[in-house]
């Protein structure tokens, strides 16, 4: 499941994990946008933001090939 650390860019009191299966995240030169198949979840603007980071939780199943 695609999940989402934003780090916040003066305090890390303000970290936000957001998770959601059909989660994407859109970047323009001002806003950084998480949104899922029914619209926006999260929209921050670029300059309060240190960090988005990807940490899907793996997968328990063995894959098979």
């Amino acid at each position: 499941m695609p999940a989402y650390l934003v780090t916040h860019s003066e305090t890390r009191r303000g970290d936000v994990l957001v998770e959601d299966p059909h989660l994407t995240l859109t970047l323009t030169d001002r806003w950084a946008q998480l949104s899922d198949q029914d619209g926006i979840v999260l929209a921050l603007p670029v300059e309060q933001i240190a960090s988005i980071t990807r940490i899907d939780q793996q997968d328990d199943k063995p894959h098979e090939e």
